[in-house]
């Protein structure tokens, strides 16, 4: 008899699969990143880095949450996801004209509001990351809120 005090397996279950699901956000993410940089060639600039320190150790710190179901895990990536959605946003509205060009961080090298590609006409690679952040957020939020009921 479950007297409501324990977690049912099928609760947990789901709760192991919002977790993986921000895993395989996460890694989709890195694996695009490297694949716009590496494979194809498109220099990263000083906002993409940035970005790509808040995701890429998310991969990591979600696969091992996967292992043991570490609920631990939302405390340590939800900054990381938190820090990396404002500078794709910023990179996104930068990109998109919305932030003159003339508060762009990126000086030298690489411009931050260069054109590689746009998937569909409008789903550039900030926007893609912007996306990525913001399913990882809500699902880890969504995580937070099952956890605590």
């Amino acid at each position: 008899m479950n007297t409501g005090t324990t977690r049912t397996e099928q609760q947990t279950n789901m709760d192991w699969t919002i977790l993986f699901l921000c895993w395989l956000i996460a890694s989709v993410a890195t694996l695009g990143s490297l694949f716009f940089s590496e494979v194809m060639g498109f220099a990263p600039c000083m906002l993409c880095w940035y970005q790509r320190i808040g995701i890429y150790p998310l991969v990591l710190i979600f696969g091992i949450g996967l292992f043991s179901f570490d609920a631990g895990v939302i405390k340590y990536s939800l900054p990381l996801a938190a820090a990396g959605w404002l500078v794709a946003l910023y990179h996104t509205l930068l990109y998109s004209g919305i932030i003159p060009k003339s508060l762009q961080p990126c000086s030298e090298g690489v411009s931050c509001t260069e054109k590689y590609i746009e998937l569909f006409g409008f789903l550039s690679i900030p926007l893609l990351s912007l996306l990525s952040f913001t399913a990882i957020i809500a699902l880890l939020v969504i995580l937070k809120r099952r956890l605590v009921l």
